[in-house]
């Protein structure tokens, strides 16, 4: 689905959806082509904890928790830096 279907098929609702088709833009904004609403939550923090929980079980996915009260979805990248240095003692 686009999100314009998804907004006006949950109308004001949490949801998490997952990209089926996305990619980046030069700006580092993702840019989710085509996706699937795997979920419906009652609020903000059940939709986080849910798509937390879905993220473990499936790590290889791209899932994001959303509300459809937002006329566009804007998710920006952040570079994951992890733990940098020389570990050997």
């Amino acid at each position: 689905m686009l999100w314009n279907e998804i907004r006006e098929t949950y109308p004001d609702q949490w949801l998490i959806v997952e990209a089926l088709e996305a990619h980046s833009t030069p700006d580092r904004h993702r840019q989710l082509d085509r996706m699937a609403v795997v979920e419906k939550c009652s609020d903000g923090s059940l939709a986080m904890k849910g798509c937390r929980r879905l993220y473990q079980k499936f790590p290889d996915r791209e899932f994001y928790f959303v509300h459809t009260s937002r006329g566009e979805l804007e998710i920006r990248e952040r570079r994951w830096l992890g733990i940098r240095g020389d570990h050997e003692s």
